[in-house]
């Protein structure tokens, strides 16, 4: 049941003002009178003496819509509040004088329905809230007695369903910290279908179209809100092409996973705080250097960016081929835009046999230090390793740079031990272009033999949201890991002192993205040179990549 008041003693009141008006506003600053704001703040003025807005008496008459209605003596015995209310009213000129409360794209408070007493103590709350803000800065500028004495009004007759408000926003805020400390398990889920195929360059006929797939299944799990426990599924399908001498340039991104079939746990890892600068991951399976620096390459995703494995990132980062290791690393920001990352993974953790273990196995050690003042990003990245067998391989460049020697059985390569230093640039020019690229040189130790030093280069041209929102254009012109040279003892065993030629990577994609959840990428790789050889044929590579992301 709702009530209207009639107007009783003074016509043109817009609200029943307390028993005493405001002569003066008070400054309470200097304990002197200054001008009267009464006006200002949308309150009434004072009335002339003797003359002044009323409440109805208890026992008195008033009006209901037009019609005689009930007796009441005060506002907390209404069950609804209407516009027309004095409460309502005097709710309304705090909302416009204070802006506590919005509610249209317009910005403004079109107070015209009626409320429930719960509704409207929420929106008085509110407005005591924002005054209590404003009254502690600029109180001399606000607090007229008439305004204070009508919220003490309100107060009082709403006193009970503030405090039942109060009560439910303590119950909400304890829930919302019992939610936030809670654990929660996420899954993320990417698969990927591509047509791929050798458009040039296969003389000998040794390869055909193919249709191959990937699926990587992550859980995510946090305990606190602030770590996370990451685990990954995956299945792949995918092989290489045969290309001239069996070169590693041109492999695709997303080719990962040979078992048709099998799925298996991918990575197993948890990161967490250690302080306010500095965060730690600890990787049980399936680490790699590069999961311990931040990669400032735009288009190093291998499901939704860059189609080549050399597009993603410097091969340094690669670690030698170390794509199951154990590690732990830490991220320590020295500044917000400045940090410094360092990492450790051991090749064969797991086997307790002599030559392996935690420490005494193969390994590798990476440092970086990343700038990130905006547009620019810059990296300066150094890495050590100790293969026992294996090479330098990187999964990338030609067969020469991987320096693998065998022994005279050819059961295992000699062991090497790699150093590696690599500098990368990112620029933003515009938000649809930017401009980067690193280059990175390893010199190479074959333990017994010589030594070596192999380089990389690659300039990278990004266009996001080309063509339509979340769309990507990107190209990458650079070199894959080529042998420059060697000492005289090493060169003999492998055969050559250095690569006999310089051949290039020229990569373009164009991703299409059909929906957030949806996109299709084609795109291109052309070698020149393959194997850093001129008497091979140039490669063409052609490639249409469908990624579902849910």
């Amino acid at each position: 049941m709702s009530f209207k008041f009639t107007e009783v003693a003074v016509a043109q009141s817009r609200i029943v003002e307390p028993d005493f008006a405001p002569e003066q506003v008070i400054d309470r600053s200097e304990g002197m009178p200054i001008e009267d704001r009464s006006q200002e703040s949308g309150f009434p003025e004072r009335q002339p003496t003797g003359v002044r807005s009323q409440e109805p008496e208890a026992g008195s008459v008033v009006a209901v819509d037009g019609a005689m209605g009930g007796q009441v003596t005060s506002v907390s015995q209404l069950s609804d509040v209407q516009p027309t209310d004095w409460a309502y009213q005097a709710l309304q000129l705090l909302i416009e004088n204070y802006g506590c409360l919005v509610g249209y794209p317009d910005q403004l408070f079109r107070g015209n329905r009626a409320l429930t007493r719960y509704e409207f103590a929420a929106g008085l709350n509110a407005c005591l809230n924002r005054m209590q803000q404003l009254l502690a800065t600029e109180l001399e500028r606000y607090a007229t007695r008439a305004e204070l004495a009508v919220v003490e009004r309100l107060m009082s007759e709403f006193a009970a369903e503030l405090a039942a408000l109060q009560s439910d926003i303590t119950n909400l805020e304890q829930r919302f910290a019992n939610l936030q400390s809670a654990s929660t398990l996420r899954l993320q889920g990417e698969t990927i279908f591509a047509i791929s195929e050798v458009l040039a360059g296969d003389e000998e006929g040794l390869n055909n179209p193919v249709l191959q797939s990937r699926t990587n299944l992550t859980f995510d799990a946090s305990f606190s809100g602030e770590d996370r426990l990451r685990a990954t599924l995956e299945f792949g399908n995918f092989e290489r092409f045969t290309l001239p001498e069996s070169t590693n340039e041109g492999r695709f991104s997303f080719a990962t996973g040979t078992d048709e079939g099998e799925i298996g746990l991918d990575t197993l890892s948890y990161e967490f705080p250690a302080g306010e600068d500095i965060t730690v991951l600890a990787i049980a399976k399936g680490g790699n250097l590069n999961d311990f620096i931040t990669n400032i390459n735009p288009l190093s995703s291998s499901g939704t960016a860059t189609i080549s494995r050399f597009g993603q990132r410097n091969p340094i980062y690669r670690g030698s081929g170390f794509d199951v290791g154990t590690g732990i690393g830490a991220n320590i920001f020295l500044l917000d835009d400045l940090s410094i990352e360092v990492g450790y993974i051991a090749a064969n953790s797991s086997n307790p046999s002599l030559g392996n273990g935690l420490f005494n196995g193969g390994y590798g050690v990476i440092g970086q230090i990343t700038a990130t003042p905006e547009p620019l990003e810059l990296s300066l990245t150094y890495a050590h390793s100790y293969v026992p067998d294996g090479g330098n391989s990187t999964g990338t460049g030609s067969i020469p740079a991987t320096v693998e020697v065998e022994y005279t059985d050819a059961e295992n390569t000699r062991p090497v031990v790699v150093n590696s230093y690599g500098l990368g640039i990112n620029y933003a020019i515009s938000n649809g272009f930017q401009l980067g690229g690193w280059v990175g040189h390893s010199a190479v130790r074959a333990i017994g033999l010589g030594d070596a030093d192999v380089w990389n280069y690659a300039v990278h041209l990004s266009f996001p949201d080309l063509g339509g929102e979340g769309n990507l254009g990107g190209i990458i012109v650079g070199m894959e890991p080529r042998l420059s040279g060697t000492t005289p003892g090493l060169g003999a065993a492998l055969g050559r002192r250095r690569d006999l030629d310089v051949g290039l990577h020229v990569e373009g994609f164009y991703r299409i993205a059909l929906s957030d959840n949806l996109s299709i990428t084609p795109g291109l790789i052309w070698l020149t040179a393959p194997n850093h050889n001129a008497d091979n044929p140039d490669v063409l590579l052609g490639t249409i990549r469908t990624t579902f992301r849910f």
